[in-house]
């Protein structure tokens, strides 16, 4: 008999999810299936409409998918009774684009209340709210009322009341859609210290490649309600295999264009590497001009990595050579893109 693993977090085999409407049936999902560990930062990317909100939910049987099978830390889901099912959902914690904070209470109260529904005692309950309080940085907002708050603090509230839930996992639904580049830095930074110091899986549903990039470990892609890829964010990044991954990919740098004519070439360059003058030397090599169509430096895990688009010319026989030639720098990634727009 083949023993668990219990390294294993979260396990969702072939899951579809389908609604019902007067137009006829929508299918959300179609045969996902992926294994998330404990302890990791586990990324779910997509564009608009890929059924990332859908899975996520699933999760917690806030929506009930129409087939497949997860398991939670070695415990099937699907199979609880209402009473198991709701003690189960006090482990995994939700935080949302929206924040969902209880605008007539004060910020403590709002990170009292998962704990006074436990039946924890108010003199405990305040006490352990404060010190979730300082962990987000916010212990000097106790009496204030989310209306008085700026975005990103409102969701350090939110974060520090499913911090007041203890739980095993936490579940991130857009959760920084809604902030400015500079907020989402701080609100990814603090959930990458939430995962270390307190050992928490996250799962974080997103569209934008650059939250993915700046805290996962592994992620996703998912498109039309399927899965199209998953793997490291570094290999992600390095190799894109899928169309799906690679518009999300590109587009990061917000460089939308029609492009026609020679092979164009997608360079990923490592954080040592990111000042090689790769392209100057392929030009005194050919004594022919390339043309970048577009480039930037972003940041996987805290670590740099460059990519780089260039279009070769129309001679087919020197792109051929160009590209040989930079496929024997083994200080970089070198790969074909016949989607690129």
């Amino acid at each position: 008999m083949k023993k668990p693993n219990t390294d294993l977090m979260i396990q969702v085999d072939h899951l579809s999810k389908t609604f019902e409407s007067k137009s006829g049936t929508v299918e959300a999902l179609n045969d996902v299936s992926f294994e998330v560990r404990k302890g990791e930062i586990f990324g779910i990317i997509g564009l608009s409409g890929a059924g990332k909100s859908t899975l996520v939910r699933c999760l917690n049987l806030l929506e009930r998918p129409s087939r497949g099978k997860i398991v939670i830390d070695m415990e099937d889901m699907l199979s609880l009774d209402e009473r198991s099912l709701r003690e189960k959902r006090r482990k995994i914690g939700m935080i949302f684009q929206s924040f969902n904070l209880l605008m007539q209470a004060t910020v403590l109260d709002n990170v009292c209340f998962p704990m006074k529904i436990a039946g924890t005692g108010r003199k405990t309950a305040r006490a352990k709210a404060m010190s979730y309080l300082k962990v987000v940085g916010l212990e000097e907002k106790a009496r204030a009322y989310p209306s008085q708050l700026s975005g990103g603090q409102r969701q350090r509230v939110a974060i520090a009341r499913v911090l007041a839930g203890n739980p095993e996992i936490l579940l991130c639904d857009e959760a920084t859609s809604a902030l400015d580049p500079e907020t989402t830095k701080s609100i990814l930074k603090l959930l990458k210290q939430i995962n270390r110091d307190y050992d928490i899986t996250i799962v974080l549903i997103t569209h934008e490649m650059a939250v993915i990039q700046e805290i996962a470990d592994r992620c996703l892609v998912l498109e039309d309600g399927r899965l199209a890829e998953e793997n490291t964010v570094e290999e992600l990044f390095r190799h894109p295999k899928t169309s799906a991954a690679r518009r999300l990919i590109f587009n990061s740098t917000n460089q939308v264009r029609s492009m026609s004519g020679g092979k164009i070439l997608r360079i990923a360059f490592e954080e040592t590497n990111t000042t090689e003058p790769v392209i100057a030397n392929l030009i005194l090599e050919f004594k022919t001009p390339v043309n970048i169509l577009e480039s930037n430096i972003t940041s996987i895990s805290g670590t740099s990595r460059g990519q780089m688009m260039v279009q070769l010319p129309d001679d087919e026989k020197l792109a051929e050579k160009m590209i040989k030639y930079l496929k024997e720098n083994r200080s970089i990634v070198v790969g074909e893109v016949n989607d690129y727009e």
